[in-house]
């Protein structure tokens, strides 16, 4: 009887021509035969788009991730996307090898053969993006190569394998505040836009039942008929807490008796409306929040809580929990090491990767997409960070939902750059606070402006109102399209396109957190003909590599605006889809310039 084949890669080596990319040193050892050959990420997708491979085979190769690490050179993103490469890789040729219909064809042979640092030829030359080594790659140089692939043009070879991985349909889910319902009201929506609605919010009260606001059950009902009338499968989920709606949690689950009134009244509204499901966003179990109860006990007792809720409400139901980035703290202070006895119970966590810097003299990124420079000073913090943080703790990524801010914030500041993404030893240690085992976490959470009731101030400059009639904050003289543009230089060299035809004034806003179609409303954004947006109104748009954020900023007005945009929210939900995750929420649609970014997020998720 043949032996098993036996593959590992175990080392890679890199090649400089025709640019740097990374040659895998793939060994096989099959029937006494040993062969060595060095291969580049491409070769394998074009090895499967030769196969075909079906069902059959369970190994999925490593998804295409490049675009997502690119953008900042990082040793450390280098190091994570090889080792992944190296395991699955080597995994995949595997089962390829011990198929019977796959191991011996052509295509095999000839991979196996074909050493690719002895090649000759043109071929040669044509190295795919995924092949490129992240560290040597800009974002400019990477959206470069991006538009090579997308056009045919220059070197880049194309590997065209829509059968790498058989993703599920992703999530691109919203939540949907009861208090905008004069400007959104439930008939107004586009629920082809939106997988889940989580309806925000049912405050848990000192009773351990509920709290509505005035008509907002009214609201609920109606969202749940347009949603069913629309034919689009929007899911309708309560969201009960939220910041500010905290208060009771503990109490609520704190003890037996308490647990089961609770559980009931959830019950009971999920009956009562048709609901598909229940939102805890308890921000945050055995913290200090705005003032909620809070016990050592709490992660323990909601644990209790969601196995109860969960055979209450039976499998099809959704169970979620808007989450930091960092698991929920456990007894003894520290984050939880093992949560997956709640994945078990749970549809999903919604990961709320925003807040992370708000308004300050020296500004930060809302949120960041990773720690790319290896720079900042709250490094537990990203969409990057919460997914490891997350995962090794036990919750599976597809259970994850990214999430993804339609707002920004204003700050009072001079700055040209967001040094707030960088370390800063004047206002390090008053942002972190260390525990006994020596972990250090945010001594303000994540969460304590953006998911409470906006408050619109006061604008110290007159006109303005958003094309559709929304809110929109106050604004400058107009909205400053179409002429007076110029080219000017942004901090990081890159050239960006500003509107000097209308004055834009968010000084008003200071401190504050601003939704994108104020921004847009008060012409310090205008949107491009292409669909994405640039500075305006005097406000010149810079980006942010260590965190992969726009920002924009009027040294004149001492105005600086953090916020994201297509292509930073465009990046996000491409890194929840390439990891695996089940996709992306945003807070709240009620913020959005119509539907513009969520139609960027849905794209980008492979979503019509």
């Amino acid at each position: 009887m043949a032996s098993s084949p036996f593959v590992s890669i175990d080392t890679h080596t890199t090649a400089s021509s025709p640019r740097p990319h990374i040659l895998y040193t793939v060994e096989v050892n099959r029937g006494g035969n040993r062969v060595v050959v060095n291969k580049r990420y491409s070769e394998f997708l074009a090895l499967h788009h030769a196969l075909q491979p079906g069902q059959d085979i369970a190994v999925s190769l490593p998804p295409k991730r490049i675009l997502v690490t690119s953008f900042v050179p990082s040793a450390w993103l280098d190091d994570v996307l090889i080792k992944e490469r190296k395991t699955g890789l080597a995994a995949y040729l595997t089962a390829i090898l011990a198929h019977p219909m796959y191991h011996n064809a052509p295509a095999v042979n000839e991979f196996l053969s074909t050493d690719e640092t002895n090649q000759s030829g043109t071929a040669h030359a044509k190295i795919d993006l995924e092949d490129a080594l992240p560290s040597t790659l800009s974002r400019q140089s990477a959206l470069k190569l991006k538009s090579q692939l997308l056009s045919g043009d220059g070197e880049v070879a194309v590997a065209t394998d829509g059968k790498v991985t058989a993703d599920a349909t992703l999530i691109a889910a919203a939540y949907y505040p009861d208090w905008s319902e004069s400007a959104f009201p439930p008939e107004s929506l586009d629920y082809t836009r939106f997988s889940i609605l989580f309806f925000a919010f049912a405050i848990p009260n000192s009773s351990n039942t509920l709290n509505w606001d005035s008509g907002s059950q009214d609201m609920l009902t109606r969202t749940v008929t347009a949603a069913r009338n629309s034919g689009a499968g929007t899911k309708v989920v309560l969201s009960v807490g939220g910041w500010g709606g905290s208060v009771y949690f503990s109490q609520c689950v704190g003890s037996a008796a308490n647990r089961t009134t609770f559980l009931n009244t959830l019950v009971s509204a999920v009956n009562t409306f048709g609901l598909d499901g229940i939102d805890i966003d308890w921000e945050y179990p055995n913290e200090v929040g705005a003032g909620n109860i809070n016990s050592p006990s709490d992660a323990a007792n909601l644990l209790t809580f969601l196995t109860q809720l969960r055979s209450a409400l039976g499998s099809s139901k959704i169970i979620s929990a808007a989450v930091p980035d960092v698991p929920w703290l456990g007894s003894n202070g520290s984050p939880l090491t093992d949560v997956s006895a709640y994945a078990a119970q749970m549809t999903y966590i919604n990961i709320m990767n925003y807040d992370i810097f708000q308004s300050s003299s020296t500004p930060g990124p809302n949120a960041p997409l990773g720690n790319l420079c290896g720079t900042s000073s709250l490094p537990q913090y990203s969409a990057q960070a919460a997914l490891a943080q997350w995962g090794a703790a036990g919750f599976p990524a597809s259970k994850m939902l990214l999430g993804l801010p339609l707002y920004g914030y204003v700050s009072n500041s001079t700055k040209t750059a967001l040094t707030g993404s960088l370390v800063d030893p004047s206002t390090l240690e008053q942002a972190l606070k260390t525990d006994s085992n020596g972990t250090t976490t945010l001594k303000a959470k994540p969460g304590s402006h953006a998911r409470s009731r906006m408050t619109i101030p006061v604008m110290k400059s007159t006109g303005g109102q958003a094309d559709d009639g929304k809110i929109n904050g106050g604004a400058g003289t107009g909205k400053g399209k179409g002429k007076g543009k110029k080219k000017s230089k942004s901090t990081n060299g890159g050239s960006i396109e500003h509107d000097t035809a209308a004055a834009a004034n968010l000084q008003g806003w200071y401190g504050q957190q601003i939704p994108f179609s104020s921004i847009v409303a008060s012409g310090a954004l205008v949107k491009n003909a292409d669909g994405t947006y640039g500075g305006g109104g005097g406000f010149t748009e810079g980006w942010d590599n260590c965190s992969d954020t726009p920002f924009l900023f009027n040294t004149s007005q001492s105005t600086v605006v953090t916020y994201d945009d297509t292509f930073s929210l465009g990046d996000k939900a491409t890194f929840a889809k390439q990891n695996g995750m089940a996709g992306c929420f945003t807070w709240s649609l009620d913020q959005d310039d119509g539907v513009t970014l969520q139609n960027v997020i849905r794209a980008n998720l492979g979503l019509p």
